[in-house]
């Protein structure tokens, strides 16, 4: 009850009575916090730079993850009274970077190591280019994946390249893996106060935001999606497995665009956790302490919150460790990296447990040892506009024998195993903006996608025909049977009636003696593919980016040189236009 002398007129205690009654012990603690912070001005010690100092922020990217954190870091730079620019390496010559006297480059590392596709041309340049930058200063963040053996090359390269020629690091490169953000951040507030000397600290006053907002679904927060629909496109008699997946996006404020990716955030299969707790003589019911959440049983952490399966030589060095093992640390020598190399092919993690660590593990000893299990990103499969609320993938589900075991990709046997219709899978969307359909509907495009690298290509089709785009399209897909593998062959039958899709070209591998492929099918059609191109077309390729891509990419470039009658090397320089001009894009894994 409110004290008589409470500064309310007798109707306002009445009201206020009435509603505190009905409140529980934490909704009173709550609201106290919330008036008290709403209505108190806070005092915090700022650190204001010298002003006018510039900064230039240079990123390439692959999947949208150092594009991302070079706005963050222009919006953070900004903020601190720096005046930041961000450039994409796409867009620039390594001797722009002579111009930028601080410099912040945040790069990732795409397969074997190798640069992001759209820095490419920059990253070939600047590591033959004779400059002088000994007046520029400069940090690196390197995006990787500890899995491959090249964990972050190109940022490596980058930042070597950086000293050479002169320039001057003023704060050490930081590598980060698929979980960046806590290595990013420190690099970034070390970066920046170590370009620009600061004022001395001095209170401002601000007035705290209120503590309700409402939920902001992304990276840091998932969706908790609802499974509409899960089907095997693959019919009766296929050796492939091929799913398709609709989610709800009801409620979550995620929009996407074509091309765009979806993450999902996958859990480990019960089989690989208990071979894990199997080979680590543990039960399960042990309890760990799990980063930024708290404690938990180690079976829920293994299924939940680990990357169990990948090995790396950072796993094993960790393992090597924890396990006191004299052979693995022989294994991780420097004059070992051919067998080590041999060792990781086709083998996982519980493995190298059973390998080097007979005797078992304790349970923080094992969870020490991994990292934090990372999202999967997948080719949206779908258009806004042809499915609101809704977004669809297409994936194939990856099973092989190694070593004498039964192996199986992480995410993709989630999605074909575990998910059914109903049930909540955690996602989020990865923008990708080197990946979209040309601004005029009018522009013509070819899409070159075999297997699941058709799925953009759905979305594309879709999207044109939601805004009635009249620019022709032509399509090449493959995959090994028509009979069982002709993933969305109605769909595409139907796109070629109505006129959204202007041409369809197949090639199935496996239905005659000599096999045929898609850039069998571009060659074909050379002179036809080459008159597109002359007219302005875009060209894209989505799929595998150890074999298909580079035989495509040959196949482009044989068109244009023999259609064209010009030298290799003008044709080279031809594709590498179109690059540069976004009308050649590939989205590759």
């Amino acid at each position: 009850m409110l004290p008589e002398h409470a500064p309310f007129t007798p109707d306002q205690r009445s009201a206020l009575d009435s509603a505190l009654l009905n409140l529980d012990p934490i909704q009173r603690s709550w609201l106290s916090g919330f008036l008290a912070s709403a209505s108190a001005p806070q005092i915090a010690a700022v650190s204001v730079p010298m002003p006018s100092a510039k900064l230039t922020v240079v990123y390439g990217t692959e999947s949208g993850n150092s594009e991302t954190l070079a706005d963050r870091t222009v919006k953070e730079a900004k903020k601190r009274g720096f005046k930041a620019v961000m450039k994409n390496m796409s867009e620039i010559s390594p001797a722009d970077l002579a111009k930028a006297s601080n410099l912040l480059v945040i790069v990732s590392t795409w397969g074997d190591g190798e640069p992001p596709e759209t820095a490419t041309a920059f990253y070939k340049e600047f590591m033959v280019a004779d400059l002088s930058l000994a007046d520029v200063r400069f940090s690196v963040l390197a995006l990787g994946d500890t899995s491959y053996e090249k964990f972050c090359q190109t940022g490596k390269d980058i930042d070597a390249r950086l000293e050479k020629l002169g320039a001057q690091r003023v704060s050490p490169r930081i590598d980060c893996d698929v979980d960046y953000e806590e290595n990013y951040s420190s690099w970034l507030d070390a970066s920046l106060k170590s370009f620009a000397p600061t004022s001395a600290p001095h209170p401002v006053a601000f007035s705290a935001p209120a503590p309700v907002a409402a939920v902001e679904y992304g990276k840091k927060n998932p969706f908790p999606s609802e499974t509409i629909e899960n089907i095997v496109l693959n019919g009766e008699g296929s050796s492939k497995e091929t799913i398709h997946l609709e989610f709800s996006l009801e409620g979550s404020g995620l929009t996407y665009e074509p091309g765009d990716a979806l993450a999902v955030v996958p859990v480990n299969a019960p089989d690989v956790v208990e071979a894990v707790l199997k080979a680590s003589k543990l039960t399960g019911r042990e309890e760990v302490e799990v980063k930024n959440v708290g404690r938990k049983s180690l079976i829920d952490a293994l299924r939940e919150d680990f990357d169990i399966t990948a090995l790396s030589r950072s796993v094993l060095t960790k393992l090597a460790e924890a396990a006191d093992s004299a052979s693995l640390r022989e294994l991780l020598a420097e004059e070992a990296k051919e067998k080590l190399k041999d060792y990781n092919y086709g083998r996982e993690i519980v493995d190298a447990i059973e390998d080097f660590a007979p005797a078992g593990l304790s349970a923080e000893a094992l969870v020490g040892i991994f990292r934090k299990l990372p999202p999967r990103l997948y080719s949206i499969a779908s258009s806004p506009l042809a499915h609101p609320d809704e977004v669809h993938l297409t994936v194939a589900a990856v099973r092989y024998q190694a070593h004498g075991k039964s192996r199986k990709g992480v995410c993709s046997t989630y999605l074909a195993d575990q998910v059914k219709p109903g049930d909540p899978v955690s996602l989020f969307v990865q923008p990708n903006k080197n990946f979209r359909l040309p601004a005029d509907g009018n522009t013509p495009i070819i899409m070159v996608g075999p297997g699941t690298g058709v799925a953009p290509f759905r979305s594309f089709i879709e999207h044109r025909g939601a805004l009635g785009s009249t620019g022709k399209s032509w399509l090449f897909f493959g995959d090994q049977h028509y009979l069982f593998d002709f993933l969305y062959q109605l769909e595409w039958q139907d796109h070629l009636k109505n006129g959204t899709l202007t041409k369809l070209d197949v090639a199935f591998s496996r239905d005659q003696p000599e096999k045929v492929y898609v850039q069998d099918r571009i060659i074909a059609n050379a002179a036809e593919v080459f008159t597109w191109l002359e007219e302005g077309a875009h060209f894209y390729v989505c799929g595998d980016a150890n074999r298909m891509a580079h035989d495509v990419h040959e196949a482009l470039i044989s068109v244009v040189e023999f259609q064209a009658g010009i030298s290799r090397e003008a044709a080279e320089a031809y594709v590498e236009n179109l690059k540069k001009t976004k009308r050649y894009q590939r989205d590759v894994y």
